[in-house]
Protein backbone atom coordinates (compact mmCIF):
# COMPACT_ATOMS: atom_id res chain seq x y z
CA UNK A 1 0.00 0.00 0.00
CA UNK A 2 3.02 2.13 0.90
CA UNK A 3 6.00 2.58 -0.60
CA UNK A 4 9.76 2.27 0.76
CA UNK A 5 10.28 6.42 0.69
CA UNK A 6 6.47 6.52 2.69
CA UNK A 7 7.69 3.54 5.37
CA UNK A 8 11.04 5.40 6.28
CA UNK A 9 9.07 8.62 6.45
CA UNK A 10 6.68 7.21 8.99
CA UNK A 11 9.97 5.48 10.82
CA UNK A 12 11.61 8.51 11.21
CA UNK A 13 8.85 10.31 12.13
CA UNK A 14 8.06 7.62 14.66
CA UNK A 15 11.86 7.92 15.67
CA UNK A 16 11.92 11.34 15.90
CA UNK A 17 9.01 11.71 18.43
CA UNK A 18 10.25 9.11 20.42
CA UNK A 19 13.42 10.75 21.39
CA UNK A 20 11.70 13.93 21.13
CA UNK A 21 9.31 12.80 23.68
CA UNK A 22 11.67 10.76 25.77
CA UNK A 23 12.23 11.93 28.97
CA UNK A 24 8.19 13.05 29.46
CA UNK A 25 5.28 11.43 31.04
CA UNK A 26 1.57 11.89 30.70
CA UNK A 27 -0.68 13.38 33.46
CA UNK A 28 -2.38 10.03 33.79
CA UNK A 29 -2.31 8.42 37.27
CA UNK A 30 -0.24 5.72 35.82
CA UNK A 31 2.28 8.79 34.21
CA UNK A 32 2.54 6.49 30.86
CA UNK A 33 5.44 7.34 28.43
CA UNK A 34 4.31 10.64 26.28
CA UNK A 35 5.47 8.91 23.26
CA UNK A 36 2.34 6.65 23.79
CA UNK A 37 -0.37 9.51 22.85
CA UNK A 38 1.16 10.40 19.64
CA UNK A 39 0.97 6.87 18.32
CA UNK A 40 -2.65 6.19 19.82
CA UNK A 41 -3.58 9.11 17.81
CA UNK A 42 -2.39 7.95 14.82
CA UNK A 43 -3.49 4.24 15.46
CA UNK A 44 -6.81 5.89 15.61
CA UNK A 45 -6.57 7.64 12.68
CA UNK A 46 -5.33 4.53 11.38
CA UNK A 47 -7.99 1.90 12.93
CA UNK A 48 -11.20 4.01 13.42
CA UNK A 49 -10.91 6.89 10.89
CA UNK A 50 -9.27 4.92 7.88
CA UNK A 51 -7.14 7.63 7.30
CA UNK A 52 -4.63 6.29 4.88
CA UNK A 53 -2.84 9.53 4.03
CA UNK A 54 1.20 8.97 4.89
CA UNK A 55 1.60 12.90 5.12
CA UNK A 56 -1.72 13.17 7.80
CA UNK A 57 -0.46 9.97 9.50
CA UNK A 58 3.09 11.40 10.38
CA UNK A 59 1.16 14.82 11.28
CA UNK A 60 -0.13 12.59 14.02
CA UNK A 61 3.06 11.65 15.58
CA UNK A 62 4.66 14.86 15.28
CA UNK A 63 1.50 16.84 16.55
CA UNK A 64 3.30 17.84 19.96
CA UNK A 65 6.60 17.94 18.76
CA UNK A 66 6.78 21.97 18.49
CA UNK A 67 4.66 22.59 21.38
CA UNK A 68 5.96 20.03 24.16
CA UNK A 69 10.00 19.36 22.67
CA UNK A 70 12.85 21.21 21.97
CA UNK A 71 11.76 20.29 17.81
CA UNK A 72 12.35 23.37 16.00
CA UNK A 73 10.26 24.00 12.73
CA UNK A 74 13.91 23.84 10.81
CA UNK A 75 14.36 20.57 11.99
CA UNK A 76 10.82 18.80 10.79
CA UNK A 77 10.88 20.42 7.79
CA UNK A 78 14.21 19.25 6.98
CA UNK A 79 13.09 16.01 7.89
CA UNK A 80 9.91 15.35 6.41
CA UNK A 81 9.22 18.66 4.35
CA UNK A 82 7.11 21.97 3.96
CA UNK A 83 4.18 19.79 3.92
CA UNK A 84 4.24 17.77 7.00
CA UNK A 85 5.72 21.16 8.95
CA UNK A 86 2.95 23.26 8.10
CA UNK A 87 0.62 20.59 9.18
CA UNK A 88 2.37 20.26 12.28
CA UNK A 89 2.54 24.22 13.34
CA UNK A 90 -1.32 24.32 12.19
CA UNK A 91 -2.41 21.70 14.99
CA UNK A 92 0.54 23.46 17.63
CA UNK A 93 -0.95 25.65 20.24
CA UNK A 94 1.09 29.03 20.69
CA UNK A 95 2.62 28.31 24.22
CA UNK A 96 3.59 32.02 24.56
CA UNK A 97 -0.55 32.57 24.83
CA UNK A 98 -1.90 31.60 28.49
CA UNK A 99 -3.38 28.53 29.19
CA UNK A 100 -7.09 29.57 28.71
CA UNK A 101 -6.56 31.73 25.71
CA UNK A 102 -5.06 28.81 23.92
CA UNK A 103 -8.23 26.30 24.69
CA UNK A 104 -10.20 29.50 23.58
CA UNK A 105 -8.59 29.85 20.53
CA UNK A 106 -8.58 25.60 19.37
CA UNK A 107 -12.77 26.07 19.75
CA UNK A 108 -12.51 29.32 17.60
CA UNK A 109 -10.25 28.16 15.07
CA UNK A 110 -11.26 24.55 14.89
CA UNK A 111 -13.94 25.04 12.14
CA UNK A 112 -11.02 26.19 10.11
CA UNK A 113 -8.38 23.75 10.35
CA UNK A 114 -7.30 22.08 7.30
CA UNK A 115 -9.16 19.12 6.83
CA UNK A 116 -5.77 16.66 7.58
CA UNK A 117 -5.44 19.01 10.76
CA UNK A 118 -8.77 18.70 11.59
CA UNK A 119 -8.62 14.72 11.41
CA UNK A 120 -5.48 14.99 13.67
CA UNK A 121 -7.32 17.56 16.53
CA UNK A 122 -10.26 15.13 16.27
CA UNK A 123 -7.94 11.55 16.99
CA UNK A 124 -6.24 13.49 19.40
CA UNK A 125 -9.64 14.67 21.33
CA UNK A 126 -10.54 11.08 21.16
CA UNK A 127 -7.65 9.67 22.87
CA UNK A 128 -7.59 12.85 25.60
CA UNK A 129 -11.36 12.21 26.50
CA UNK A 130 -10.76 8.38 26.68
CA UNK A 131 -7.73 8.75 28.71
CA UNK A 132 -9.69 11.47 31.09
CA UNK A 133 -12.48 8.67 31.67
CA UNK A 134 -10.10 5.94 32.28
CA UNK A 135 -7.07 7.46 34.45
CA UNK A 136 -7.93 10.87 35.10
CA UNK A 137 -4.76 13.05 36.31
CA UNK A 138 -4.50 12.31 39.79
CA UNK A 139 -4.83 16.03 41.26
CA UNK A 140 -7.72 16.96 38.79
CA UNK A 141 -10.88 16.96 40.60
CA UNK A 142 -13.27 15.73 39.39
CA UNK A 143 -15.38 19.01 38.31
CA UNK A 144 -12.02 19.38 36.14
CA UNK A 145 -12.25 16.71 34.28
CA UNK A 146 -15.88 16.91 33.27
CA UNK A 147 -15.01 21.01 32.22
CA UNK A 148 -11.97 19.24 29.81
CA UNK A 149 -14.46 16.73 28.47
CA UNK A 150 -16.81 19.94 27.98
CA UNK A 151 -14.03 21.56 26.41
CA UNK A 152 -13.52 18.71 23.84
CA UNK A 153 -16.67 18.65 23.28
CA UNK A 154 -16.41 22.43 21.96
CA UNK A 155 -13.21 22.08 20.29
CA UNK A 156 -15.19 19.11 18.11
CA UNK A 157 -18.10 20.83 17.26
CA UNK A 158 -16.04 22.74 14.90
CA UNK A 159 -14.79 19.79 13.27
CA UNK A 160 -17.61 17.90 12.45
CA UNK A 161 -18.40 17.00 8.77
CA UNK A 162 -14.80 15.67 8.22
CA UNK A 163 -14.73 11.95 9.23
CA UNK A 164 -17.83 10.49 10.09
CA UNK A 165 -16.22 7.12 11.70
CA UNK A 166 -13.79 9.41 13.84
CA UNK A 167 -17.01 12.05 14.92
CA UNK A 168 -18.83 8.50 15.83
CA UNK A 169 -16.21 7.41 17.87
CA UNK A 170 -15.52 10.53 19.82
CA UNK A 171 -19.41 10.25 20.70
CA UNK A 172 -19.51 7.28 21.90
CA UNK A 173 -15.82 7.39 23.48
CA UNK A 174 -17.08 10.89 25.58
CA UNK A 175 -20.35 9.00 26.31
CA UNK A 176 -17.92 6.20 28.38
CA UNK A 177 -15.96 8.78 29.74
CA UNK A 178 -18.63 10.72 31.07
CA UNK A 179 -20.24 7.74 32.73
CA UNK A 180 -17.16 6.05 34.02
CA UNK A 181 -16.19 9.71 35.90
CA UNK A 182 -19.63 9.46 37.08
CA UNK A 183 -19.66 5.95 38.57
CA UNK A 184 -15.99 7.18 40.00
CA UNK A 185 -17.90 10.18 41.91
CA UNK A 186 -20.09 7.80 43.42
Amino acid sequence: MFNADEMSQFLTALKFAAVKHSNQRRKNREATPYINHPIEVAEVLWKIGGVRDMVTIIGALLHDTLEDTDATPSEIKKLFGAEILALVEEVTDDKTLPKQQRKRLQIETAAYKSSRAKQIKLADKICNAYDIGHSPPKSWSLKQCEKYLDWTEQVVLGLRGINPKLELHYDTILLEARKALSLRNK
